[in-house]
Protein backbone atom coordinates (compact mmCIF):
# COMPACT_ATOMS: atom_id res chain seq x y z
CA UNK A 1 0.00 0.00 0.00
CA UNK A 2 1.91 3.24 -0.96
CA UNK A 3 0.78 6.20 1.45
CA UNK A 4 -0.80 9.98 0.56
CA UNK A 5 2.78 11.39 2.66
CA UNK A 6 1.43 14.90 0.94
CA UNK A 7 -1.84 13.97 2.24
CA UNK A 8 -0.80 13.44 5.71
CA UNK A 9 1.63 16.45 5.63
CA UNK A 10 -0.99 19.02 4.95
CA UNK A 11 -3.17 17.43 7.61
CA UNK A 12 -0.31 17.83 9.95
CA UNK A 13 -0.11 21.66 8.70
CA UNK A 14 -3.98 22.07 9.40
CA UNK A 15 -3.87 20.88 12.77
CA UNK A 16 -0.84 22.65 13.60
CA UNK A 17 -2.16 25.80 12.28
CA UNK A 18 -5.05 25.61 14.52
CA UNK A 19 -2.52 24.85 17.96
CA UNK A 20 -0.70 27.71 16.39
CA UNK A 21 -3.78 30.02 16.39
CA UNK A 22 -4.85 28.87 19.49
CA UNK A 23 -1.06 29.07 21.09
CA UNK A 24 -0.46 33.37 19.77
CA UNK A 25 -4.54 34.08 19.79
CA UNK A 26 -5.95 32.12 22.92
CA UNK A 27 -8.75 31.45 19.79
CA UNK A 28 -10.70 28.51 20.68
CA UNK A 29 -12.05 28.20 17.82
CA UNK A 30 -8.96 28.20 15.46
CA UNK A 31 -7.78 25.53 17.68
CA UNK A 32 -11.36 23.13 17.20
CA UNK A 33 -11.24 24.28 13.47
CA UNK A 34 -7.80 23.10 12.41
CA UNK A 35 -8.10 19.71 15.03
CA UNK A 36 -11.52 18.88 12.60
CA UNK A 37 -9.83 19.92 9.68
CA UNK A 38 -7.15 18.31 10.19
CA UNK A 39 -8.11 15.05 11.46
CA UNK A 40 -10.62 15.04 8.18
CA UNK A 41 -7.63 15.63 6.00
CA UNK A 42 -5.65 12.81 7.56
CA UNK A 43 -8.66 10.29 7.40
CA UNK A 44 -9.15 11.36 4.24
CA UNK A 45 -5.29 10.69 3.12
CA UNK A 46 -6.03 7.42 4.85
CA UNK A 47 -8.85 6.47 2.94
CA UNK A 48 -6.97 7.49 -0.31
CA UNK A 49 -3.66 5.79 0.46
CA UNK A 50 -6.40 2.54 0.91
CA UNK A 51 -7.87 3.43 -2.60
CA UNK A 52 -6.47 6.06 -4.24
CA UNK A 53 -9.75 6.91 -6.19
CA UNK A 54 -11.50 7.40 -2.97
CA UNK A 55 -11.21 11.36 -2.73
CA UNK A 56 -14.03 12.12 -1.84
CA UNK A 57 -13.33 13.17 2.09
CA UNK A 58 -10.16 15.49 1.21
CA UNK A 59 -11.44 17.11 -1.40
CA UNK A 60 -14.96 18.41 0.37
CA UNK A 61 -12.07 19.09 3.65
CA UNK A 62 -9.59 20.91 1.46
CA UNK A 63 -12.49 22.49 -0.43
CA UNK A 64 -14.38 23.29 2.74
CA UNK A 65 -11.45 24.79 4.54
CA UNK A 66 -10.38 26.55 0.98
CA UNK A 67 -13.49 27.96 0.84
CA UNK A 68 -14.04 29.28 4.72
CA UNK A 69 -10.42 30.97 4.80
CA UNK A 70 -11.59 32.46 1.17
CA UNK A 71 -14.50 34.39 2.70
CA UNK A 72 -11.94 35.28 5.80
CA UNK A 73 -9.10 36.51 3.12
CA UNK A 74 -11.96 38.46 0.86
CA UNK A 75 -12.97 40.03 4.22
CA UNK A 76 -9.56 41.12 5.56
CA UNK A 77 -7.37 40.88 2.79
CA UNK A 78 -4.63 39.83 5.56
CA UNK A 79 -3.17 36.89 3.64
CA UNK A 80 -2.39 34.80 6.45
CA UNK A 81 -4.00 32.40 7.22
CA UNK A 82 -6.42 32.30 4.26
CA UNK A 83 -3.89 31.93 1.40
CA UNK A 84 -2.22 29.20 3.04
CA UNK A 85 -5.46 27.40 4.09
CA UNK A 86 -5.80 26.94 0.07
CA UNK A 87 -2.52 26.13 -0.80
CA UNK A 88 -3.40 22.15 -1.21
Amino acid sequence: MEYDWLGFGYAALVAAGGVVGYAKAGSTPSLAAGLLFGGLAGLGAYQQSKDPKNVWLSLVASGTLSAVMGMRFYNSRKAMPGIIAGAR
